[in-house]
């Protein structure tokens, strides 16, 4: 720092180091790479700053200024006022890191309380509190999985989002563990039994199945699948949407040993793809071996309830080797977010929000499907995500769309070759009759062009 005399601190620091001069700091990075000057414009005011932000800003455009029915992720979903008037106290917003020692009883206890929910709406015996978000409770089942029964062998779907694929392909290279992937059904869109049956085997240590999965489509063949896995002497690891489990069994009903999911639509912003939420619950016997940490209840010294950190899987607290965690203090706060929200919706709000989504999937898809050229692609049953057909070329609907302020269906071919003009939408309690017939008439005046 310029304004601090710190020239004879350097000097002693190079000489300490045998350096005659800051530069030879740098004495490894070949010439030929190094660069002499940047070609940088000038400096701006803070003022023109802000200016040049704004009209950098005002080519983007949020889900309040437009339409979206975009499927294959996140989505926008209501946040009641209460979720933003708790997150943001002072007490929770400014909290250091919450999986120290010094964690106030409040955390704690509210905390214990998201575990407890989760807990609760997966079917499971405990859940921690939390994880990055979806995909790295994914890609910490998968290890835990092979902690568990000493396997090296994971089967997934091919029909999960490829970025999940990678994430877990980076996951999987330390530890050598090697993931296989199981066909869907061209027809339904679901797991093709067959090819699950064919490719498990007793070197498995875990089987990944979604449900609704990434095209939106139930497995209602779950508890066939279920009986598969248990005989092959693997675990079952379940992907949920939470926001169905209002209107469908729980994974811990159907056998699931470990649930894991995205919680970003319980309570928790957009915030341009920041800061999510990993929800992960298991089986109470796999307890040791679950990554994060448990908040328990007990009794203090003078006989009075009180919380504490039952389980601290962190490297601060054991061997790094033998650390499971993932966490951090932004994490607190999603979580807390969703307990907030959950506790806002209770049990009859939290099954009137499923219905609302399924319900506006099934209305969504009827719509569409009313117009010539426009067809589902699978004969499944969905939740709030459906894959279309178009007979025609795809790519020019979403950008006459875009023209008219709407964001349609996410495209498919990308990543999944064999489907070609096939479009995956996804809809939410935000959206309505009003809304669903702007699409409509969009869609109809394609056709007429």
């Amino acid at each position: 720092m310029k304004f601090i005399p710190n020239s004879p601190i350097k000097e002693m620091m190079l000489k300490e180091i045998d350096l005659k001069n800051i530069e030879d700091l740098f004495s490894d990075i070949p010439k030929k790479i190094k660069i002499n000057n940047l070609n940088l414009p000038n400096s701006l005011t803070q003022q023109e700053t802000f200016e040049k932000l704004k009209e950098l800003s005002s080519k983007n455009k949020s889900f309040n200024e437009m339409l979206i029915f975009l499927g294959g992720g996140i989505k926008p979903h209501f946040i009641p006022s209460v979720v933003k008037s708790i997150t943001s106290r002072s007490e929770f917003f400014t909290a250091y890191t919450p999986y120290q020692s010094e964690a106030s009883q409040g955390f704690l206890q509210a905390m214990f309380e998201y575990q407890s929910i989760i807990a609760e709406i997966t079917g499971l015996d405990v859940a921690n509190c939390s994880l990055y978000d979806g995909v790295t409770a994914l890609s910490e089942a998968f290890l835990m999985c092979s902690r568990i029964n000493k396997k090296k062998n994971f089967l997934i779907p091919n029909n999960i989002s490829w970025e999940k694929k990678s994430v877990l392909s980076n996951y999987a290279k330390g530890p050598d563990i090697k993931i296989n992937e199981i066909n869907y059904d061209a027809k339904t869109g679901k797991v093709d039994i067959e090819d699950l049956k064919e490719k498990i085997n007793k070197d498995i240590s875990g089987v990944y199945v979604e449900n609704p999965n990434f095209f939106g489509i139930f497995e209602d063949n779950i508890n066939e699948i279920n009986e598969i896995i248990k005989d092959s002497g693997a675990l079952f690891v379940v992907g949920i949407d939470p926001l169905s489990l209002g209107v469908i069994k729980s994974p811990g009903d159907y056998g699931a040993d470990i649930s894991i999911g995205e919680g970003r639509s319980l309570g928790n912003p957009l915030n341009f793809g920041g800061s999510s939420l990993g929800i992960f619950s298991c089986k109470k016997e796999f307890l040791r071996q679950m990554p994060g940490r448990i908040i328990g209840m007990t009794k203090d010294k003078e006989g009075k309830q009180a919380f504490s950190m039952a389980l601290q899987t962190r490297e601060q607290h054991i061997r790094r080797g033998k650390a499971t965690s993932n966490i951090c203090t932004n994490e607190g706060l999603c979580a807390l977010a969703a307990v907030t929200y959950l506790a806002w919706l209770g049990c009859k709000g939290f099954e009137d929000l499923s219905r609302i989504n399924l319900e506006n999937g099934q209305k969504l898809a009827k719509k569409i499907t009313s117009i010539n050229g426009f067809e589902k692609k699978f004969n499944s049953f969905h939740f709030n995500e459906f894959v279309i057909k178009y007979d025609g070329d795809i790519k020019t609907i979403n950008k006459y769309l875009l023209r008219r302020n709407i964001q349609g269906g996410f495209l498919l071919e990308e990543f999944y070759p064999q489907m070609k003009n096939c479009m995956l939408f996804g809809t939410s309690e935000l959206h309505n009759d009003i809304k669903f017939e702007k699409l409509i008439s969009v869609l109809k005046e394609i056709n007429n062009v």
